[in-house]
C-alpha cells in the first residue's frame, strides 16, 4: 500500500477516535483529531498526483473516507442539537444521487469525475465542522458557533448547487 492510501486509511481509523472524544465531551481533542484527519485529505491527493501514485483503491476510498469523517461529525452534531437533522438529509440525498449516477456510469465503463464545486463543498463542510467543534470547545464565545453555522449554511448551499451541477453535466447517464 502506497503512502497516499495509507494516509486515506489513517483518516478512516481516526474516525472512531474522533467519535469517542466527542461523545466523552472532549471537544478540543476531537477538534484536533478532526483537523489531523482532514489534513491527510489534502496530502494524500497531492502526493498521489505528484508522484503518479493514483490507484483505484485511492479513487474509491479517498472520497469515502472524507464522507465517513464529515458525516460522522454531522451525526454527532444532530445528537448534540448543534444542527438540524433535515440538513444532513439534504446532504445525504445529494450523495446518494451522485453515487447512483456513478454506479450506472461505471456499469457502462464510464467514470464520472468530481467537479470543483464538489471539492469546494467538502472543504466548506470540513471548515464548518471545525468551527462548530471549536464553538463547543469554547462555549463562552458564541461568535464562533455563529461563524460555524454560517459556514455550514454555505456548505449546505454548495452541496445542493454541486449536486444540481453534477446531475446536469452528467444527465446523459439517465438515458443509459
Amino acid at each position: 500500500m502506497n503512502l497516499p492510501n495509507k494516509l486515506t486509511m489513517l483518516r478512516v481509523f481516526l474516525v472512531p477516535v474522533f467519535i469517542i472524544l466527542f461523545i466523552l465531551g472532549y471537544y478540543a481533542a476531537a477538534l484536533i483529531v478532526f483537523i489531523g484527519a482532514s489534513v491527510t485529505d489534502f496530502f494524500d491527493g497531492n502526493i498521489a498526483r505528484k508522484y503518479n501514485l493514483v490507484t483505484n483503491f485511492g479513487k474509491i476510498m479517498d472520497p469515502l473516507a472524507d464522507k465517513i469523517l464529515v458525516y460522522s461529525a454531522l451525526c454527532l452534531f444532530i445528537e448534540a442539537e448543534v444542527i438540524d437533522a433535515w440538513t444532513l438529509i439534504v446532504i445525504l440525498a445529494r450523495e446518494f444521487i451522485v453515487s447512483g449516477m456513478r454506479t450506472v456510469a461505471a456499469s457502462e465503463g464510464r467514470v464520472l469525475a468530481a467537479g470543483m464545486s464538489g471539492k469546494i463543498k467538502t472543504v466548506l463542510q470540513m471548515i464548518a465542522v471545525c468551527l462548530l467543534l471549536l464553538g463547543l470547545a469554547v462555549a463562552d464565545v458564541p461568535a464562533i458557533m455563529t461563524a460555524g453555522n454560517t459556514v455550514y449554511l454555505a456548505a449546505l448551499i454548495m452541496t445542493v448547487y454541486s449536486g444540481c451541477e453534477y446531475v446536469y453535466k452528467n444527465r446523459d447517464v439517465f438515458s443509459m
